[in-house]
């Protein structure tokens, strides 16, 4: 490999960093409202940033090992509500991501108007490597060193990648120790502890609205169309599943292992059984097995990406053929890459309005929490898709009038959010 090569592949490595896009994307909308640096600087600083350290002993090859792990918690900022963001389990959890993270979901939550600022935390940890009451005690000794900066008015985490309403129900029972009955502190979990019917479907749900809004505009009728998902865990099956419902076709699927294709469509509630008796997708009959990068560059009308960040960088974008991009995870996309798709005409829905129905179920779970007061499946969706709708509306009518891109529109609406209720909180 020739040193210029060397130095282009290192120089893509770092542009894919989450932190790096979200400041390139963030940079388009600030320069549009014209902001002030002084300005920047207050709306891009965290509010406050917790690391935390955490011994266990775990079970290694037969003996018991002292083993300390890392947990993060990072508040950007509370001006138009609580803290709002997920917990996530997974070797790779950082402080610089837990920050872009943090301010991704400021931005979510003022775009999709609910009364929330953002945060986002997590342990580094692989989950995998553990016994369910290692993962148990680590949770729950993770929530009482972050016990202080949680609360139902103050802080409320919510399941993100390898954690769920398990999880969240341990977060839960121990907060609750300390502070009594107070099921709002988290969101996503069990019904039975006062979870939110409809919660665990919502974000791959509102993505499946979504797309549909966004085909609506590119005149391309969901009934029939091709779908590609990539990640099959909470978010990308459940999307699946509503794809399939409203008569699209889902030609492929992958989760970490790899891939399965089949251009007649996959059977997706077999999929799904598939994994939960085998753990993976590998070995499913009735469709070809495709790696992770062989299925982004497969012919397709929508792309669904919705695994971890950064999946769709420089090297995967020549190949990528679909019509339009919907960003399930939280930054899959590299802004190197974004550049270049769009000069293509390649249409992106952006993660803080393709993934919000997640957090908007989270806002009906904490309302109900705190009125004590539950409501029925159907009306968490239709709201969920009122909330998702108007918002999509208000970004794509801005787009079209200010000639810019999805991304930069929403962006700029919820820059604009913040902004004014920071202004108007006089800090």
């Amino acid at each position: 490999m020739t040193k210029a090569k060397k130095k282009k592949n290192m120089h893509e490595d770092i542009s894919c960093c989450c932190q790096n896009s979200q400041a390139h994307f963030l940079d388009g909308a600030m320069q549009r409202l014209d902001l002030d640096p002084a300005q920047k600087q207050l709306l891009l600083q965290s509010f406050r940033e917790v690391t935390v350290q955490i011994p266990l002993n775990v079970h290694s090859n037969g003996q018991k090992i002292l083993h300390t792990f890392t947990g993060y918690r990072v508040q950007h900022s509370h001006a138009r509500g609580p803290f709002k963001g997920g917990l996530r389990f997974h070797p790779d959890v950082q402080l610089d991501e837990m920050r872009a993270l943090a301010q991704l979901m400021t931005w979510k939550t003022a775009l999709v108007d609910i009364p929330f600022g953002g945060a986002k935390g997590g342990i580094a940890v692989d989950p995998a490597t553990l016994t369910e009451h290692e993962l148990e005690t680590l949770t729950r000794r993770f929530t009482q060193k972050m016990s202080p900066v949680l609360g139902v008015k103050e802080d409320i985490p919510a399941p993100d990648v390898n954690t769920g309403p398990r999880e969240m129900a341990w977060i839960f029972d121990e907060y609750s120790k300390s502070n009594g009955h107070i099921p709002g502190v988290v969101t996503g979990k069990p019904v039975e502890l006062g979870g939110l019917d409809g919660r665990l479907e919502a974000t791959g749900y509102g993505v499946a609205h979504v797309t549909e809004l966004a085909l609506d505009q590119l005149d391309i009728p969901l009934k029939g169309a091709r779908v590609v998902i990539q990640g099959f865990g909470n978010v990308g099956s459940h999307a699946a599943l509503r794809f399939q419902a409203m008569g699209a076709h889902v030609v492929a699927i992958s989760d970490m292992y790899g891939g399965l294709f089949n251009p007649q469509g996959i059977k997706i509630e077999s999929a799904i059984e598939h994994v939960a008796k085998t753990g993976s997708l590998n070995d499913f009959p009735g469709a070809e097995p495709v790696t992770n990068n062989e299925l982004l560059g497969l012919p397709c009308d929508v792309l669904v990406p919705a695994a971890l960040e950064g999946t769709i960088n420089c090297d995967i974008e020549p190949t990528i053929q679909a019509k339009l991009i919907i960003e399930a995870a939280n930054m899959p996309v590299t802004y190197m890459a974004d550049d270049k798709l769009r000069q293509r005409g390649i249409a992106i829905i952006p993660d803080i309005l393709a993934n919000a129905g997640g957090v908007i179920a989270s806002y009906f779970e904490w309302v109900q929490n705190i009125q004590r007061f539950a409501w029925e499946r159907d009306k968490v969706f239709a709201r969920m898709e009122a909330h998702l709708s108007r918002a999509y509306t208000e970004v794509h009518q801005l787009a079209e009038a200010a000639h810019v891109d999805l991304r930069t529109a929403a962006y700029e609406v919820a820059v604009r959010r913040v902004l004014r209720a920071v202004e108007l909180r006089g800090f």
